[in-house]
């Protein structure tokens, strides 16, 4: 059984000392091939292709200008470790311990607008490029009819060598889930939804800081469980959710808090 999710935009590069095993990505030519390209972009080019003002697009120009292969443990640090928003919050993985950093590198995948897929313990430079930006390249003005092909190859080899090659948990936003053919995988895809009670309207509603939370949460307690039958995944209840069988579906499972 293999997980996908989403990058953060928030990155931390201080140094870490949880683990000092590392890989290196995939994608690593491919990713590079592309840092080269936004690396050849004026600052407002930049800006005006990534969505964000020209203090960012200066800090991202600079970040391209000093990209350097190969990446080393002294340039780069490993994806995991450095992602820093709700998700990687809720996964908390510095405080997982050794065994369970190296089930994750076995059963996560995180999708990635530079670098296609990367397992936790890939090591990546800083970047700012979301898989929805428009940035064209010889496969098309897109990163989707860039990245679909390579990422749903490379996804169908991690499932295969997983402990139940027959199931995706897919915990990673629309917009990186688009990076996958799901029909060419051939395999239940179980998607999630985490919400929360309203109890002016008596309604659940999903709130985003708490889905995105919910989600590394999720992780992590596959991770700490090593789960490989999805009917397991009932018995998850951080943060106070529980599984509803009202609102889940056959290939959707639902938890409310």
């Amino acid at each position: 059984m293999l997980t996908i999710i989403s990058p953060a935009k928030i990155q931390n590069f201080n140094p870490q000392n949880t683990i000092s095993d590392y890989t290196l990505p995939v994608f690593l030519k491919e990713a590079n091939m592309l840092a080269k390209q936004l690396g050849s972009y004026s600052i407002s080019e930049l800006a005006s292709l990534l969505h964000i003002n020209s203090k960012i697009a200066e800090e991202n120009a600079n970040r391209y200008f000093h990209w350097k292969t190969p990446f080393t443990p002294e340039n780069s640090k490993q994806a995991i470790f450095t992602y820093n928003g709700e998700v990687y919050r809720g996964l908390d993985a510095a405080t997982l311990n050794n065994e369970e950093i190296l089930y994750l590198q076995n059963h996560l995948r995180i999708l990635s607008g530079l670098y296609g897929a990367l397992k936790p313990l890939d090591l990546i430079q800083p970047y700012r490029l979301d898989v929805k930006d428009r940035l064209t390249t010889e496969k098309g003005d897109n990163l989707y009819s860039f990245w679909k092909k390579r990422v749903t190859d490379e996804t169908a080899k991690a499932l295969k060598k997983s402990d139940n090659p027959n199931v995706l948990l897919n915990l990673a936003s629309a917009e990186y889930t688009r990076m996958l053919d799901i029909k060419q995988l051939k395999v239940r895809i179980i998607d999630f939804d985490f919400l929360q009670y309203n109890p002016d309207s008596d309604t659940f509603k999903p709130i985003t800081i708490y889905l995105k939370r919910a989600r590394g949460l999720m992780v992590r307690f596959v991770a700490q469980n090593r789960i490989t039958d999805p009917e397991d995944l009932k018995a998850f209840s951080a943060d106070g959710y529980w599984y509803s069988e009202r609102f889940s579906t056959e290939n959707k499972m639902v938890f409310v808090q």
